[in-house]
């Protein structure tokens, strides 16, 4: 944020959370500290300290700064179901469980270090909430149990916030850390090398998994279990 039109602005929580997203976004996570953020405000670094109490709470509020900002959080219950017109037809309950987890993913684009922020959060700010009960709603709405939605919701997990837990993110580079354990005979891994090669037999261009492709299957597996369990009347053990 150039600080000529940052210092225009009178300091507020807000003024104050759109440079800390913007300074994130241009030097990543780790360029972002009081005294950073202050120089792009033109302010000394206390003065950031009327608005937000300490590191974390910067962190809680680029979080909400950016989901109120995506509409996410600010439509709760049966009125995230209505459609673009504002008529009272619903939506059908996938597309409005779906819409939300994908306007989230779409954050991630646009701002990478979101994703380590939101691994780390332990505060349920409003926006945060706006959006579990979006989804709740969504389900609850689908004709879903409270029971079932709350398995369902932990199912999903870290994916209603637009990523996968993956066990082994790739680099898309060789290993940087150095290890002295043996290394692996690739002949060893029949399983493994037949499932790559049917994946660059079909992306013969690929150099990694197509992240949004596995994000959208297991979103939709999910769901489709959770449909099945929801006719069949499943309820968990007493």
């Amino acid at each position: 944020m150039p600080r000529a039109i940052a210092a225009r602005a009178p300091l507020s929580r807000d003024v104050v959370l759109t440079a800390a997203v913007a300074l994130a976004d241009e030097r990543g996570l780790e360029g972002v500290s009081m005294r950073h953020l202050a120089d792009a405000l033109g302010v000394v670094p206390m003065a950031l300290y009327k608005h937000v109490g300490d590191k974390e709470d910067l962190l809680d509020g680029m979080v909400e700064h950016l989901l109120t900002g995506l509409g996410v959080g600010g439509t709760t219950g049966h009125q995230a179901d209505r459609t673009a017109d504002h008529t009272s037809k619903p939506l059908p309950w996938r597309e409005a469980v779906t819409g939300p987890i994908h306007g989230v993913r779409a954050l991630h684009r646009s701002h990478p270090w979101l994703r380590r922020v939101l691994e780390t959060r332990q505060l349920r700010t409003p926006a945060v909430l706006a959006h579990m009960e979006r989804l709740t709603s969504a389900f609850l709405a689908a004709g879903f149990t409270p029971d079932l939605t709350h398995h369902v919701m932990h199912l999903l997990g870290n994916r209603i916030w637009g990523f996968s837990p993956e066990l082994f993110n790739e680099t898309g580079g060789p290993p940087t850390r150095r290890s002295t354990a043996p290394t692996p005979d690739p002949t060893d891994y029949p399983g493994i090398l037949a499932v790559a090669a049917d994946s660059r037999a079909r992306r013969p261009t690929a150099t990694s998994c197509d992240e949004d492709g596995e994000f959208d299957f297991a979103l939709a597996t999910i769901l489709d279990a959770a449909e099945r369990l929801q006719r069949s009347g499943w309820s968990s053990p007493r």
